[in-house]
């Protein structure tokens, strides 16, 4: 049993094959995924999806590349997450790689969405990339321990790893850990307990080998947790378990299949 814990199944590249996504889910042994907003035109998609199918679980947030589009508030985020199968705030967070410049809008979106998380007792869903410094310091200030959360697709370093750990954040991996560059990361999920490990695939990218260069599904997690099992020489069936497990401690909102 194995839960993808962040995916974009509302993307085009997985919507217009939904039935075909689902079926492979279950060959797999993928009992449920949480399928993860961008915007807030992205999300009736999103919600459309879990409120169809049982086993799939939705977020509300605004990812921190889209530029010039509708800001969330507070409160909006709130009550769009009262719906019973919105389970997280996000996709939130910084990321100083894509974009650069003044980044300020970006900071203050950040906050919005942990202040909207702990107003509505929900888990946070973070994305960071080459801002370790700014979204640590954030969290601190907005008292994002409150929410609890987790730092999704994570490719940053341990130390950062453990500083979110510190505030009862869950580190996830996605198929980067099984690329071939990807040895520091190796060393990060080795360093990290099992007990604050997720699982997901972040599709339709990041294809984990050996479906590297293909898009990208939820059945494709198995190989995450291979990969994970592999590292820390555990067996496939202690990786399932565990990060189920996590899965269910943090998105308690979930009812899972």
């Amino acid at each position: 049993m194995f839960i993808d814990s962040h995916c974009h199944i509302n993307f085009p590249e997985l919507r217009e094959n939904i039935q075909a996504v689902l079926s492979n889910m279950e060959s797999k042994k993928i009992t449920n995924a949480l399928c993860v907003s961008v915007t807030l035109d992205d999300f009736p998609g999103v919600l459309e999806l879990a409120s169809r199918y049982d086993h799939i679980f939705a977020s509300v947030g605004v990812h921190p590349d889209y530029e010039d589009i509708e800001e969330p508030s507070v409160d909006q985020l709130v009550s769009l997450s009262k719906n019973s199968n919105v389970v997280a705030i996000g996709e939130t967070g910084l990321d100083y790689f894509r974009l650069q410049g003044d980044l300020s809008w970006q900071r203050e979106r950040f906050r919005t969405h942990i202040r909207a998380a702990i107003e509505a007792n929900l888990p946070l869903i973070v994305h960071t990339r080459r801002a370790q410094d700014d979204t640590i310091k954030i969290m601190k200030e907005e008292g994002a321990y409150k929410s609890k959360g987790v730092m999704h697709c994570f490719t940053e370093s341990y130390e950062m790893a453990k500083k979110a750990i510190d505030q009862d954040f869950y580190i996830s991996f996605s198929g980067i850990i099984t690329f071939k560059n990807a040895e520091d990361l190796r060393d990060t999920v080795k360093k990290i307990p099992m007990d604050r490990i997720l699982i997901e695939t972040d599709s339709p990218y990041l294809a984990p080998i050996p479906n590297r260069g293909k898009t990208n599904e939820p059945s494709n997690v198995v190989y995450v947790a291979e990969k994970i099992a592999e590292i820390k020489k555990l067996s496939i069936e202690e990786v399932a378990s565990t990060t189920t497990a996590n899965f269910k401690n943090l998105f308690t909102k979930c009812h899972l299949s």
